[in-house]
Order: structure tokens, then C-alpha cells, then sequence
């Protein structure tokens, strides 16, 4: 055997030894996205994934269109990564989890809710939690949030418009998410009576009659088709009972050293993308399908949530830590907010 055919052979080995190397290198990340490979997150996830090949990790996307399946899967280890909603995402970090919580991020000035406040405190506490100094809070046990985007108000949505205060809520259906113990604690504090849901059937529930409310973004609107639900008696009340967001959770041990940072700041730059697609879903409801909510039932509702808020916190539901970094970003936008003179959130 010559020399070159030797060399050729050597060459060929080291060429598939490289490839192998490569193949074992890839991270899988299950993606939850209720529409499916289609879907708005399932493409911002592919763009992460070519992002991330630019720093030298490979990403590649298993798509769930059952959230619980992608949940269970990335706890199996079937996947290093997961993107899913905070709502079951919090179970691995609860500080940043802690962004999805009952009025936390919303800002209320004279009697309305100032939804463009709203967020920009919502991109100051990701823009927080994704800095080197709060690394530290990104990590629990095994696990680290490799990014936060946010997904959008959640609107209370009705199938009668009659049901437009606290006290008409009394012994009403209302869909409580059966993952988040906090939806049913605050459905029994203004007395209606929580039902079992999760994402995959939230809209089969309201749509067929069987829920009287539920809380969604408009993002869930047309492909859910809650227009059903709501029909000619429903409306959305213009009230957010709190933002919604999309989060990355990487199992820490199976990415380069540094790569959450990296992760996160690509997201951080994903914010503006994600709020257009935010302002576009709110764009398309028809006009007549809000419900304005008045000055006194909106002092009324946000005192509700905070009061809820302190309750389900005490009872270790909520993250203290991050509710005060939540807190204090929003104060400092509307800081003559009445609970701003109060500590009792941080506990």
C-alpha cells in the first residue's frame, strides 16, 4: 500500500471520527408550540438554533405540540433543553418563573393599566435576570434559564359580558390551569369555582360551554378559535391579569461552560420580535370584542391581585427573591403605585 492510500485512509478516519464527534456534540431542545412546527415559537427556536451554531453548539429542535409531553420528555433527558411557558418551566427556576405571576408586572396609572409600562417592565426585569450579575439566579440545582420572551398579556376572556366585576365572578366556571396552584387559589378568592384545565384542552373547555372564563393572550385567539367561546354575549376585558412568557431551561451539565449567558443574551434580542407578534395578535380582536374596564373596577381588580399575590407568595407558591426584583423594576416606572411603600411581597 503506498503511502497516499495510507494517508487517504487516515484521512478518511479522522473525517468520520470529526463527523461522530459533531453528531455527539448536538443538544436536542423539546419545543412546545401548541400550532406545531408552524408556529411563531417553533420558528424563533430554529433561528436560536442557528444562533447558537454561530457559538459553536448545535441545537437540535424536537417539536411538541402537547405541552406536558415536552415537559416530561426534557425530564427524562430525552432532551438537554426545553422551551416551554413558564407556567411549567417555573419548576426548574422559580425566580425567573416568578415574571408570571398574578400583577406583578403590571402598571397602573389613574385608574387604567398602561400596557406599554407593562411591558418595558417586563424587558427590564428579562434584561435583569439576564445579566452576568444575576447568573447566579438563572441556576437551580441542574438546571439553568437559557432565555425569557414574552408571550403576552393574559386577558380574561368571557362567554357573557354580564360577567364584568368580582362579585358577578361569584360561582362562575372559571378554567384554572391544573400545573399552576396559583389559578385555583386566586378562582376561590373571588369565589368562583375553579376547573381543571391545561393548554391542549383550555379552548375545548370554553369553546363547548363547560368554563364560564379563562385567562389567555391574544396570540391563542385565532388559533384556538376562541371566538366561539366568547360568541355574541362574550367580550375580552382590557384587564391583564398578568404577562405571559415563553422560557428556555438548559440542563446545565450537558452545555460548554458560559453558554447559559450566551443563551440568554440571545434572547434579550429576540424581545422586540416577539412583542410585535404580541401587538399584532391584540391588533386582529375585533373592536367590539373588548370590554373596557372602569376606573373603580380596575383599583378594585389590581388590589385583588396583590392581595392574592402576598397570599399564594406566603404559602411558598411564588418566589420571593424574584418578586422583589420584579417589584422594584416596577416601582421605579410608577413609583406612587400603593404597594410601593410596602415590603410585605419580599416577605
Amino acid at each position: 500500500m503506498t503511502f497516499q492510500a495510507i494517508a487517504g485512509k487516515a484521512g478518511a478516519a479522522l473525517a468520520l471520527t470529526a463527523v461522530a464527534l459533531s453528531a455527539q456534540a448536538a443538544n436536542t431542545m423539546c419545543v412546545f408550540d401548541i400550532i406545531g412546527a408552524s408556529g411563531d415559537a417553533f420558528n424563533m427556536a430554529k433561528d436560536y438554533a442557528v444562533a447558537m451554531q454561530k457559538n459553536g453548539v448545535t441545537v437540535e429542535l424536537k417539536g411538541f405540540t402537547n405541552e406536558s409531553a415536552a415537559v416530561d420528555e426534557f425530564r427524562a433527558g430525552k432532551c438537554d433543553a426545553l422551551m416551554a411557558t413558564a407556567f411549567r418551566t417555573r419548576q426548574f427556576n422559580g425566580v425567573a418563573g416568578s415574571i408570571d405571576t398574578l400583577g406583578a408586572t403590571t402598571v397602573v396609572r389613574d385608574g387604567k393599566v398602561d400596557m406599554p409600562a407593562s411591558y418595558e417592565v417586563v424587558r427590564k426585569v428579562v434584561q435583569t435576570f439576564s445579566s452576568p450579575q444575576a447568573a447566579k439566579m438563572m441556576v437551580e440545582g441542574a438546571y439553568e434559564v437559557g432565555g425569557i420572551v414574552p408571550f403576552g398579556a393574559a386577558y380574561p376572556m368571557v362567554n357573557n359580558r354580564a360577567i364584568d366585576s368580582v362579585e358577578a365572578l361569584a360561582g362562575k366556571k372559571i378554567a384554572a390551569l391544573e400545573y399552576d396552584q396559583a389559578q385555583a387559589m386566586m378562582v376561590q378568592r373571588v369565589g368562583g369555582k375553579p376547573v381543571a384545565v391545561d393548554i391542549n384542552n383550555l379552548s375545548a373547555k370554553f369553546n363547548g360551554g363547560e368554563v364560564d372564563m379563562i385567562a389567555a393572550p391574544t396570540l391563542a385567539y385565532k388559533p384556538l378559535e376562541l371566538n366561539k367561546g366568547i360568541g355574541a354575549k362574550g367580550g375580552i376585558a382590557r384587564f391583564p391579569l398578568l404577562i405571559l412568557t415563553y422560557q428556555v431551561v438548559l440542563n446545565q451539565s450537558k452545555f460548554p461552560a458560559g453558554f447559559g449567558e450566551k443563551s440568554r443574551d440571545h434572547w434579550v434580542g429576540e424581545f422586540d420580535r416577539a412583542m410585535k407578534l404580541v401587538q399584532n395578535a391584540d391588533a386582529s380582536i375585533p373592536a367590539a370584542t373588548w370590554m373596557d374596564v372602569s376606573p373603580d373596577h380596575v383599583k378594585k381588580y389590581t388590589n385583588i391581585l396583590r392581595e392574592s399575590r402576598i397570599a399564594i407568595t406566603n404559602q411558598g407558591v411564588y418566589n420571593k427573591q424574584g418578586l422583589k426584583v420584579i417589584k422594584k423594576v416596577r416601582c421605579a416606572a410608577s413609583p406612587t403605585e400603593a404597594d410601593c411603600a410596602s415590603p410585605s411581597e419580599e416577605g
